[in-house]
């Protein structure tokens, strides 16, 4: 019979999470419509950055069309992306490679920002779907899921977390479950 956890790990499962949002930001890598290889003004290329945001994330969420913003209300959003991928003037160095051509010039700045963005949706989903099964069960039944997830996952957890009676294990479930898609990616790699 299977349990809440069962199909907790099921709706996690990284084919299911991850790999599905980043085809979907391959795809939309591949269907943006870029009306030039190098962008030299500073103005197109927030026009660039945003529409392209816009169209991978309706991608991701798989949205029939994209929910447009204008481009001063979104650049702020934008900025913080670009400087999580390329760090402090993140969006400066981004305009530079678009504008020179360098690192992969533009099509380079979109693709690891698709990627982060595939990342950051993926992320977000694991994180909603742990906390409603956390939200609806008793702190019984969460102890007794950990204990199922202990049985079954413990072998390949870090020694630190399991030693004893895993306590770290149960204190931190929520964050464990919510790594439990990274850990079953990094296994089906191994495995090939």
């Amino acid at each position: 019979m299977r349990t809440d956890l069962d199909r907790l790990l099921q709706e996690l499962d990284p084919e299911r999470t991850i790999e599905t949002a980043f085809r979907r930001a391959d795809e939309a890598i591949n269907s943006f419509p870029m009306r030039d290889a190098q962008i030299t003004k500073w103005n197109e290329f927030r026009c660039c950055i945003v529409e392209f945001i816009e169209h991978v994330e309706s991608h991701v969420l798989h949205l029939r069309w994209p929910v447009r913003s204008a481009v001063d209300f979104e650049w702020g959003r934008a900025t913080r992306l670009l400087v999580h991928i390329y760090g402090r003037g993140g969006e400066k160095a981004a305009f530079e490679m678009a504008r020179t051509g360098n690192e992969g010039g533009l099509y380079g700045v979109l693709k690891a920002t698709a990627m982060r963005i595939a990342e950051d949706l993926s992320q977000a989903e694991i994180a909603g779907r742990v906390s409603v099964f956390w939200q609806t069960h008793s702190a019984e039944q969460v102890l007794d899921a950990a204990q199922q997830y202990l049985t079954r996952y413990g072998h390949l957890l870090p020694s630190e977390m399991t030693e004893g009676s895993a306590g770290r294990i149960r204190a931190n479930f929520l964050k464990v479950l919510e790594e439990h898609p990274k850990l079953v990616q990094r296994l089906r790699r191994v495995g090939r």
